[in-house]
């Protein structure tokens, strides 16, 4: 189910959402909010796991950092 509602951008925005979907990354303005929108909900389900990660586990250590940066290729 949607539903309709309306909404007051500041003019940057609006501008930014119509430039998406006249490039082709949205298939319109309400899509784009919608997309946006979806994102930042999984950008805070992310950010509240790793919220919760950090409460339970020590913090990373210089073993630990070293062990990342081998893993990302970096060393």
């Amino acid at each position: 189910m949607t539903t309709k509602i309306a909404i007051s951008l500041p003019d940057e925005q609006v501008v930014a959402a119509r430039r998406a979907v006249a490039e082709g990354r949205a298939p319109s303005v309400s899509a784009y909010v919608a997309q946006t929108i979806a994102e930042r909900l999984e950008y805070e389900d992310v950010a509240a796991l790793l919220a919760e990660m950090a409460a339970t586990t020590r913090p990373p250590d210089d073993d630990d950092r070293r062990w990342a940066r081998q893993a990302l290729g970096l060393e």
